[in-house]
């Protein structure tokens, strides 16, 4: 009886927090960083079947982008901090970088998956300012994406392996979904990319990132859905965020509008710097620049979704200069060499003496840096 107590009480420490997509950034995660939300790794479906059938549990009202009971937000309709617009734009038929967060405290090991639907009548249900699906309607669109899982093995020489926790001739022994490490005998989730602790953000014990690679499908819409879901080995828990995204034709071209939401992510000026030469350069000296009113003591941060700008980490990013500042012209800048080509998302903070960050609002800005000849660009921007 004590041995039964005992664990017990060990599961009911290891759940108090979780995971969530971060790149691109979710809508749980926008509305964490408003603060709004005070626990973005917990929005989870529970109690249900996550193993070894990955499929038989029903979304209920958690839908395919979640419901976090803890804050009683639905994340299924549009909010005043996420969902107007799209965070990200893809190219149909393009391999991109995405990336999740797992708690340090609630590292449950599992398999996971990305998910587009693409019945864009479907994903409106989702997209509608004002309108909250219904169960039938969250479970349908459910379907949808369960049917459009972006496959681990789509990519090309991407590895993708047999989660060690489940036995072949079970529903989990299987590779097109993307898989943790062992879950008794190994580093669990975080071992994806034995990422430093509060590599990411949670608001609990700390995050780990989770990277991988999908294939968009070719398929072109203004703005839809990228649905996360995992599957907790551990726990009887699922978990699901959505982000807003848009994907255009492979030459470029944007269809036109189906739905009523804007159609344009949040994009800065950038002026690229003329410069000849025989070949493409591998890096680009980008300046960015922010008008930004600061009070004394604080200063201004950027932090994205790449390494040079800390992996969404605050304490990595890159702080900016206020050598320019005045109180006519807040302006706060920062020169960063940057791979050439590079896509990725990124926000400006305000950091206080005592460490404290606040981000600002809105999607997360979006930005490719120059390819070609161009040794410079420079990014315009101010604080929203």
């Amino acid at each position: 009886m004590r041995a039964s107590l005992v664990q017990l009480l060990a599961v009911a420490v290891g759940v108090q927090a979780h995971g969530y997509l971060s790149s691109p950034m979710s809508r749980t995660g926008l509305n964490a960083q408003s603060k709004a939300d005070t626990c973005p790794e917990c929005t989870i479906l529970e109690p249900v079947t996550a193993w070894p059938d990955l499929d038989s549990a029903k979304v209920g009202r958690s839908g395919p982008c979640g419901y976090n009971a803890r804050v009683s937000v639905d994340y299924n309709q549009p909010g005043p901090r996420w969902g107007s617009e799209p965070v990200i734009t893809y190219t149909g038929g393009s391999t991109v970088d995405v990336q999740w967060c797992v708690d340090a405290n609630g590292d449950h090991g599992g398999m996971f998956t990305y998910r587009i639907c693409q019945d864009q009548a479907l994903v409106d249900k989702l997209l509608t300012p004002g309108y909250l699906p219904t169960e039938a309607e969250k479970q349908a669109a459910e379907d949808c994406f369960r049917a459009g899982e972006l496959k681990c093995t789509d990519v090309a020489g991407q590895t993708c392996g047999y989660n060690p926790d489940c036995q072949q001739g079970q529903p989990c022994w299987r590779n097109d979904w993307f898989t943790c490490k062992g879950f008794n005998d190994g580093p669990r989730c975080k071992g994806v990319d034995n990422a430093a602790l509060n590599s990411c953000f949670t608001s609990i014990a700390g995050g780990y990132t989770v990277s991988s690679k999908i294939k968009i499908p070719n398929y072109t819409s203004n703005h839809t859905l990228l649905s996360f879901k995992w599957n907790s080995f551990q726990t009887p828990q699922i978990y699901l965020t959505c982000a807003d995204i848009k994907i255009t034709g492979s030459g470029g071209s944007t269809p036109p509008a189906s739905s009523k939401a804007p159609t344009s992510s949040t994009r800065p000026t950038s002026t690229a710097v003329p410069n000849g030469c025989a070949t493409p350069v591998p890096t680009v000296a980008v300046t960015f620049n922010s008008k930004t009113t600061t009070s004394l003591g604080q200063t201004v941060k950027i932090v994205g979704s790449i390494s040079q700008l800390g992996n969404w980490n605050t304490a990595s990013a890159p702080a900016l200069s206020a050598s320019k500042y005045t109180a006519a012209n807040p302006l706060w800048t920062a020169n960063i060499n940057l791979p050439a080509g590079t896509s990725f998302e990124y926000k400006f903070i305000k950091v206080d003496s005592n460490g404290a960050a606040t981000y600002e609002s809105g999607a997360n800005r979006v930005y490719t840096v120059p390819k070609g000849c161009a040794t410079g660009a420079t990014v315009d921007t101010q604080w929203k």
